[in-house]
């Protein structure tokens, strides 16, 4: 069984389309790694595959659930698991790419995730976060579960809750003969993470945000409605608010192009915390992919 390659990186640091190229390259098919590309209708905000990209390689795991279907990273662990499988079985080679750290530590089996859903337990969880603070629930975290707590930063509001709400609930009942992550299905895999200047990804950033808002992106937001578990994909807040009339075009603008750089920074810090993590410049990933795992 052929070795996955992982690449992952920064928002706007060319992910998409550097898997693209390298899935023809070597006769790969790309599985997404991304906690937003996941939802259908939401191509121009989540800056997802174009449809010119989804015709030239096969794509697993983008635009397949509905917006306001919850998804969570033991799910996507097990259906990567499953997907990168089914492509090893048709005799091709499997690129994961994306930038939600949290999926990916959950596929390579690096932390322990419960499938378990309980809405009326994470509504409690989220009223206790209101009233009691962030490190309130983080502290309460560490005394059902220190490792994981230790994990996690305090301000993480929805990673402290559902970590909770697996913390509390009942063990979920499943088969534990069906592989869940690389780890059970006993996949080699290699963490490439791109590493692409701030400058750079600043001002992709900047173009992206012109190109997302001359795109579709307000009608997208509106479409989408603000009750939608995907809704809180940074762009959507910002744009909704902008059609509620909070804010000005130019005031939507900045505000979106500061939420994305933000987002930027805290997926860099998180993968430069990451164990096992080869930082490597976009040109050099085909050469490490040939060298570090055998692909040719």
């Amino acid at each position: 069984m052929s070795a996955v390659l992982i690449l992952t990186g920064a928002t706007a640091s060319g992910k998409s389309e550097l898997a693209v190229d390298l899935a023809r390259r070597f006769d790969a098919e790309i599985v997404g790694a991304d906690s937003r590309q996941i939802y259908r209708g939401m191509p121009v905000g989540t800056a997802a595959p174009t449809d010119e990209q989804l015709d030239l390689v096969p794509h697993h795991l983008v635009a397949f659930l509905d917006p306001h279907e919850r998804y969570s990273a033991a799910r996507f662990a097990a259906d990567a698991t499953r997907a990168v499988r089914e492509i090893h079985a048709r005799g091709k080679r499997a690129i994961v790419v994306g930038g939600t750290g949290f999926y990916l530590r959950a596929l390579t089996g690096e932390v322990e995730l419960a499938h378990r859903y309980d809405p009326d337990l994470r509504e409690r969880l989220r009223r206790e976060a209101a009233v009691h603070g962030a490190e309130f629930l983080h502290a309460w975290l560490a005394l059902r579960d220190a490792r994981r707590a230790s994990a996690l930063d305090h301000h993480d509001v929805y990673r402290v809750v559902r970590a909770l709400e697996i913390a509390m609930a009942s063990p979920p009942i499943g088969d534990p003969r069906t592989p869940s992550s690389f780890a059970s299905a006993n996949v080699s895999f290699a963490k490439f993470a791109l590493d692409v200047p701030l400058a750079q990804i600043d001002a992709r950033i900047e173009r992206r945000t012109d190109a997302m808002l001359a795109g579709g992106l307000l009608e997208e937001a509106e479409r989408v409605g603000a009750r939608a578990a995907a809704a809180d994909a940074v762009g959507y807040p910002q744009a909704l608010a902008y059609l509620r009339g909070w804010s000005s075009f130019a005031e939507l603008r900045a505000s979106l192009a500061r939420a994305t750089r933000r987002y930027a920074r805290r997926q860099r810090a998180w993968f430069r915390s990451e164990p096992g993590v080869l930082w490597i410049a976009p040109a050099d990933v085909a050469a490490s992919a040939k060298e570090i795992l055998g692909w040719v």
